[in-house]
């Protein structure tokens, strides 16, 4: 039975990550940090799963500590390992620089060199991010482009790509970035924008709010489904040899078209309930993300199935879901 260790295994890829890989019969084992108890919705289910009894376990541990995570590595010893803690706020990046460079930049590292150090052998994938194109040299964005980082959160992703690239071409470890452009879903944070309209439509649609308040509608976004990209991430590591992808839909559109279609499938008209705020710009914006993954279709197999509209309904759908359960259960209540 093969075994792979998960970071990051309580987030959204994280938790479709260890679905995919417990379905495909692995012993699946995620490292979550001790702050984050509350933070564990997204994967109580598979607790819950009599299937997974014995093969879904968790680890105490952060990217913050390289003596935990060389302990861990050597009492697991994974077949594969898959990096996606980080801090991954773009804008909250710019508030916390220091921890996010720590963190999602050195923190790679750290894991990297455990792996290292441990003498275990293992595959290693690194969640690379479409942000560290940021001011575009070309369009579509492919493995080639240079980059060209507008965040303190890019800049720790093109830090922790380089270093994986360096440690496969200095070690010969197998090590491969997946350099994945947005990609959505009911699990989505809810401070993330399309989780922040698919939500917001919801409570609107139910009454429960009056209003959304967002940043830049204009920028541009290739988004695609994070259910489907998990499985590109667990190609990449089925691979005779190491390598970097970008895996994208070739389709870009704006956050006003993700309102237009969210607020017009529920019936409503967006400009009626939307307004933008300064609170919600970024210091340096990226305008515009559209990947070309072409070597991912050629050397992988793999496509995007879910378009924007299916995608946009889908969140919608799961958030009227959940806020028709919140208000039956403030209804119970009173």
């Amino acid at each position: 039975m093969k075994k792979a260790l998960i970071t990051g295994v309580a987030g959204q890829d994280g938790s479709y990550l260890a679905e995919f890989l417990l379905d495909k019969g692995y012993e699946v084992h995620g490292i979550v940090r001790r702050t984050s108890l509350t933070q564990r919705s997204r994967i109580d289910h598979l607790h819950a799963d009599k299937r997974f009894k014995d093969r879904f376990i968790l680890h105490y541990g952060d990217l913050n500590d390289s003596g935990n995570l060389t302990n861990l590595l050597l009492k697991i010893k994974p077949d594969e390992v898959y990096n996606l803690a980080a801090q991954s706020h773009v804008k909250v990046s710019f508030e916390i620089p220091e921890y996010t460079g720590n963190v999602t930049a050195i923190g790679a590292l750290r894991l990297l060199e455990a792996i290292r150090q441990s003498g275990i052998e293992t595959k290693f994938y690194q969640a690379s991010s479409s942000e560290m194109f940021g001011m575009v040299q070309e369009i579509p964005q492919k493995e080639t482009t240079p980059f060209y980082p507008r965040s303190p959160y890019a800049v720790a992703k093109v830090y922790a790509h380089w270093i994986t690239v360096n440690y496969r071409e200095s070690y010969n470890m197998y090590a491969c970035n997946g350099i994945l452009f947005n990609h959505e879903s009911p699990r989505r944070g809810e401070s993330f924008v399309t989780r922040k309209i698919s939500l917001g439509v919801a409570k609107i649609k139910k009454g429960l709010q009056k209003e959304l308040v967002l940043g830049n509608l204009n920028a541009k976004r290739d988004w695609g489904y994070a259910k489907e990209y998990v499985e590109a991430m667990w190609l990449m590591l089925q691979q005779p040899k190491p390598d970097d992808y970008v895996i994208a839909t070739g389709e870009t559109h704006t956050v006003q078209e993700f309102l237009e279609e969210a607020f017009s499938y529920v019936g409503l008209d967006w400009r009626k309930y939307v307004r933008t705020s300064p609170e919600y710009m970024r210091p340096a914006e990226v305008d515009l993300l559209i990947g070309d993954a072409t070597k991912a279709e050629r050397v992988l197999g793999w496509k995007p199935k879910v378009k924007f509209k299916e995608l946009v309904r889908l969140m919608v759908d799961a958030d009227l879901e959940l806020v028709e359960q919140y208000a039956s259960t403030l209804f119970a209540v009173d």
